[in-house]
């Protein structure tokens, strides 16, 4: 494939079909990859919240413990009137935000609103719907978006705003990615505006390996949903999730996990919606995931940077997570 005609593929198939278009700009990239993104339809949404839930996986817990101890502290130092979280999926964690801060205005006049932001509708609506029932003194105002787009319009608010991404996703960017979407969210958040991030930190690469390849199979699932994506969503033939191994493996230089899906035989599949054929030789790897753990002090200097500076920073008793709290 030529540089123009994948460009004029790209341009024809973008605007139906965003799914199209990162196909071909991966798939058939030396090594082929595909954005992250992909990962977390409605079923693998939901086996990510299983993962979260398994012994290897340590991150979910270590960030719930930062947050069930300084939630409260978040707020009263915020006192932000509009929590925008980037990536909602579920929003199980969010729970002990918004009981924070919700005991903190519930002697005033000013009503809470909070606004999920995620590329899975289905799920979206769906825990969207729970926390209506459950906190109906917060206003929940759900946005299906994909916030890693160049564009980052961030809801309006009379008071401070609070934008959270939880959950490690950081590490999901490449460092200039990252760079990127720091700039470009500084520049969607007012100043006394504040950011709360959080991420992994480098730690026992054994440790880090298990939690990305657990003993039940369940990241494996995940990672092979990929296939199920793409099937459906490009109409594809002759492509079976069952023809791809989980791999994961830390690459020392970059400090991250990646997550790779391996070829067990040569596979010829059929893309109906790009009207092309996708040939991969037995023990191909596609890069599906990349997850940078950082140091407490890299982080600080990455935000600081980009107009982003540290108020406060926490981790949990074991240092292997990190919440950070950023003032615009």
């Amino acid at each position: 494939m030529t540089a123009e005609s994948m460009t004029a593929d790209l341009e024809t198939a973008a605007p139906q079909n965003p799914l199209a278009a990162d196909a071909l700009a991966g798939l058939w990239a030396d090594p082929p990859t595909l954005p992250v993104k992909w990962l977390y339809d409605e079923r693998g949404s939901k086996l990510f919240d299983e993962i979260t839930r398994l012994p290897e996986y340590y991150p979910t817990r270590r960030e719930t413990a930062i947050l069930r101890a300084r939630a409260a502290e978040i707020a009263a130092v915020t006192e932000a009137e509009m929590i925008v979280e980037l990536g909602s999926g579920t929003s199980t964690k969010t729970r002990l935000l918004l009981d924070a801060f919700v005991a903190h205005w519930e002697t005033c006049a000013t009503r809470l609103r909070y606004v999920p932001v995620d590329v899975s509708d289905e799920m979206l609506a769906a825990a969207s719907e729970i926390l209506s029932v459950d906190y109906p003194a917060i206003d929940v105002v759900p946005v299906v978006a994909d916030f890693t787009e160049p564009h980052m319009p961030l809801p309006a608010a009379d008071g401070p705003r609070l934008a959270v991404f939880l959950g490690g996703t950081i590490g999901n960017f490449s460092a200039t990615d990252r760079t990127e979407f720091y700039r470009r969210l500084a520049g969607s958040l007012s100043p006394g505006d504040y950011f709360l991030l959080g991420a992994d930190l480098i730690k026992d690469t054994g440790r880090l390996v298990a939690a990305y390849n657990d003993k039940a199979g369940v990241t494996a699932d995940f990672n092979r949903n990929m296939i199920e994506v793409l099937r459906t969503g490009l109409d594809a033939q002759r492509l079976y999730a069952d023809d791809f191994d989980h791999i994961a493996r830390w690459n020392p230089a970059e400090h991250r996990i990646e997550m790779w899906l391996r070829a067990r035989r040569d596979v010829a599949a059929y893309f109906g919606v790009l009207q092309r054929t996708w040939r991969v030789a037995a023990g191909t790897e596609i890069l599906t995931e990349i997850s940078t753990k950082f140091s407490r002090a890299d982080l600080a200097a990455e935000l600081d940077a980009a107009g982003l500076p540290v108020v406060e920073s926490w981790t949990d008793p074991a240092g292997d997570f990190a919440l950070t709290l950023c003032r615009r």
